[in-house]
């Protein structure tokens, strides 16, 4: 099976109007840049996108936002794009918060083919509100359903032809979640190599996971917030 696609374009070629995303990345560190570029190019809509956060007004998610592509956001943290909050306000976006690790456990369970994932994370709060509890040795916990996405769009450091994937010092976040979660998962890597390049013992996501891979490039990687030492 050839997974190598010729670029971010091919690769999603059919997400298609009203798709379920995963977009991996946190905060700014570890986004699938290019894959998000030509879903703007592609100009898609009505999709619902589950990402930890929203990007900024202008970078990640935060160009679909301005595009008015996406009709719901399921995320854990989304205060540093304006725009997003504007749309939220006005009734524009539909938005599920979500604690983070119940975003990351939810991906897990998707991965591992589970249908639920119970968690004490919530109970008491809005999160629990029409959601199912349960008690377990006198504890209640919420029943949370594992995420049914049709694509995961992840970014990783290097990958091979055959799709094992490594990701770099931070920006594995909820890219290797993520990857083993979609029915269809993209992968755009910063070098592309060959089988029996990569250390086996360093691959954080099996090839089996991955569907499509290609060489990115021109990634900006920038940082959210520089904060540096007083001299």
């Amino acid at each position: 099976m050839n997974k190598v696609v010729n670029g971010a374009d091919e690769a999603v070629r059919d997400i298609n109007d009203g798709a379920t995303l995963m977009l991996g990345g946190f905060g700014l560190c570890g986004l699938p840049e290019n894959c998000i570029a030509a879903l703007v190019r592609k100009g898609a809509k009505d999709l619902t996108c589950i990402s930890n956060n929203a990007g900024v007004d202008d970078f990640g998610i935060g160009l679909m936002l301005k595009q008015r592509q996406v009709k719901k956001m399921i995320s854990s943290y989304v205060g540093e794009n304006a725009e997003f909050e504007r749309q939220l306000l006005s009734g524009e976006l539909e938005v599920e918060l979500i604690p983070q690790g119940t975003l990351a456990t939810r991906c897990m369970a998707s991965g591992y083919g589970m249908p639920a994932i119970f968690t004490p994370a919530g109970i008491g709060t809005e999160v629990a509100i029409g959601k199912e509890v349960r008690n377990f040795n006198g504890k209640d916990y919420l029943m949370e359903m594992a995420f049914e996405a049709d694509f995961a769009i992840v970014k990783a450091w290097k990958g091979d032809t055959m799709g094992n994937l490594v990701y770099k010092a931070t920006a594995r976040n909820f890219n290797a979640v993520m990857a083993m979660a979609g029915k269809v998962t993209i992968a755009e890597v910063e070098e592309l190599v060959q089988p029996g390049e990569l250390d086996p013992d360093h691959i954080h996501t099996p090839g089996i996971y991955v569907h499509r891979i290609f060489q990115g490039k021109d990634y900006e990687k920038r940082i959210e917030q520089r904060t540096v030492r007083k001299k």
